[in-house]
């Protein structure tokens, strides 16, 4: 599978989708993505920046959620062409797939949303790559449906499928890191978000809480594991994020973390997967 270009798979180097959670101001967008493109630069690490131009699900209705569509639009285009980097965002609606589809160079649908048929096919038809979160109430064999649709719609070939944590009972999540192997019989590359999987749904009251520190700990498993890629929003400030800051890993950390994780993917990989069935 290629995305923007680049080869992703099992036996591929991991690719990275970071940014910060949501798009905070067009300088802020342009800042983040230029500190990102550097340090993943240097590593040589294929990347995407991401960040929404809606979080339609949030905690409270009082809560950030973004310059909208148009605005947001725009200024990830602006992200592109000023760094060179792919761009990703998210879509709530079949509406948002195709006006999403001629800025961006791939979609990424909530996990709340992996159910709903009418969404999954529009990404599926929409004709760039399409990063599909499994939900908390999904088991991972249970994928197997949600990419199916999306095949069917036409996006063969150009779909992934993203591990975030399962709901274990309120308030919080956790990884069963074997639903990394189990979600390879879609056929797809497997992707792991480490950020989101920390967080703690609503665990503030009216917003969400996180558990940052264990960031690390998920990467190293996951990668370890087997992954084609990771999924991690990062924030140079993230206590005083609009979005999902208790869960985005520093973006002054990222250099560290990710170099650690490359070590890990490789010798991962050098050594094949005796779980190949899956």
């Amino acid at each position: 599978m290629k995305i923007a270009g680049f080869e992703v798979g099992l036996n591929k180097p991991f690719f990275l989708i970071a940014g910060p959670c949501v798009i905070e101001s067009r300088e802020f967008a342009l800042e983040t993505a230029k500190m990102i493109r550097d340090i993943t630069g240097e590593l040589g690490i294929n990347t995407l920046y991401k960040s929404s131009f809606d979080k339609a699900n949030r905690t409270s209705g009082t809560s950030f959620r973004g310059p909208g569509i148009q605005e947001g639009l725009e200024i990830l285009q602006e992200v592109r062409e000023t760094t060179g980097m792919p761009v990703l965002t998210d879509v709530h609606t079949p509406e948002q797939v195709t006006l999403a589809a001629n800025y961006v160079d791939m979609i990424q649908t909530p996990a709340f949303l992996c159910r709903q048929t009418d969404l999954i096919e529009a990404v599926g038809a929409c004709g760039i790559p399409v990063n599909i979160k499994k939900g908390q109430f999904l088991s991972p064999p249970e994928m197997v449906n949600v990419t199916k649709k999306a095949e069917a719609a036409g996006g063969k070939g150009r779909v992934t499928v993203c591990e975030r944590g399962a709901s274990f009972g309120y308030n919080n999540l956790v990884v069963d890191m074997r639903g990394l192997a189990q979600m390879r019989e879609t056929g797809c590359p497997v992707v792991f978000d480490a950020t989101h999987s920390v967080q703690l749904p609503g665990g503030k009251g009216d917003r969400s809480g996180g558990q940052r520190e264990f960031v690390p700990v998920l990467a190293r498993a996951a990668v370890a594991a087997g992954v084609s890629g990771l999924f991690m929003e990062t924030h140079p400030d993230p206590e005083n994020a609009k979005s999902d800051g208790p869960n985005a890993w520093p973006t002054q950390k990222l250099k560290a973390l990710l170099t650690v994780l490359q070590q890990l993917d490789q010798s991962t990989k050098a050594g094949g997967f005796e779980d190949s069935g899956y």
